[in-house]
């Protein structure tokens, strides 16, 4: 899949991942160790997402598999806690979220048409 197709979860990768950075920076200012950690590990599987889409490489599917899983965790801690910047996180972890599951199935679907 051209690297054009994939701009679009790149950039949810990429804004989810600065979310959970400043989320887990103020998380651990506040002392919410926990959702601190879920924050930077979430930041952390989106940036690394988002370096696998922007060169088309051959992980795409199963590294977006994983990023959706890290998001969606994150989006259930941040939901426990009624604070800006964890509500922000948490819009950011689903929106992010669905654009990876999206482009694990369109990937997977490619190459199995190729593989055909």
């Amino acid at each position: 899949m051209p690297h054009h197709d994939h701009q679009t979860c790149m950039e949810a990768c990429i804004r989810c991942a600065v979310e959970c950075e400043r989320c887990g920076t103020k998380c651990i200012e506040e002392g919410r160790p926990e959702c601190a950690k879920t924050c930077i590990d979430c930041a952390d599987i989106c940036w690394t997402c988002a370096s696998f889409l922007s060169r088309s490489a051959a992980l795409v599917p199963e590294i977006c598999k994983v990023s959706a899983r890290a998001c969606d965790d994150c989006a259930a801690e941040c939901e426990n806690h009624d604070i800006e910047h964890c509500k922000r996180c948490a819009i950011a972890c689903h929106q992010c979220a669905d654009k990876c599951r999206e482009m694990a199935v369109a990937e997977f679907s490619s190459r199995e048409g190729r593989a055909a």
